[in-house]
């Protein structure tokens, strides 16, 4: 029989585990809800700027669906589970004011806008309470707030007169 240790799943302490995935969870419902909003509102763009629009809806899907995954994968790291599953997403997009059906491009980036201002709040949140328990999850929440940021703004610009 060996004297070594089995090592355990991660180093993290209970709190912080814990802290992590009270602030960051949100942001990963957040994020995927992005993600289903942001593909109906790249399906259903219409206006004279249509291609720039779309293009750049499908980016931010992309990202937001990058940023979900990195954010989830902080919380397992941690040893804690997150339940991303349809049902839990589909309660977080239900919150949005991306229509259900066509709509010129002012409507839609407004709407994707609105969703993408709730993220950053959870994200201000997070970056706020993970001051207190977890630097390199907070380093996370800014790394994904730093791309939403960006992200808001070039579709912003298409607004812009």
């Amino acid at each position: 029989m060996s004297n070594v240790e089995t090592p355990t799943a991660t180093t993290a302490d209970s709190t912080t585990a814990a802290a992590t995935a009270q602030f960051l969870s949100p942001v990963v419902l957040g994020l995927e809800a992005l993600v289903v909003n942001g593909k109906q509102a790249h399906w259903h763009v219409r206006g004279s700027n249509f291609v720039g629009v779309h293009e750049l809806l499908d980016t931010i899907v992309a990202h937001a669906q990058d940023w979900a995954d990195l954010a989830a994968e902080r919380i397992v790291a941690l040893g804690l589970p997150i339940d991303s599953r349809l049902s839990t997403v589909a309660g977080k997009a239900k919150e949005t004011a991306v229509p259900a059906g066509f709509a010129p491009s002012d409507v839609i980036i407004r709407a994707v806008i609105a969703d993408i201002d709730a993220v950053l709040v959870e994200l201000q949140a997070a970056i706020d309470g993970l001051d207190e328990f977890d630097l390199s999850s907070q380093d996370v929440a800014i790394e994904i707030k730093r791309g939403l940021d960006k992200d808001r703004w070039f579709l912003f610009a298409h607004l812009a007169a």
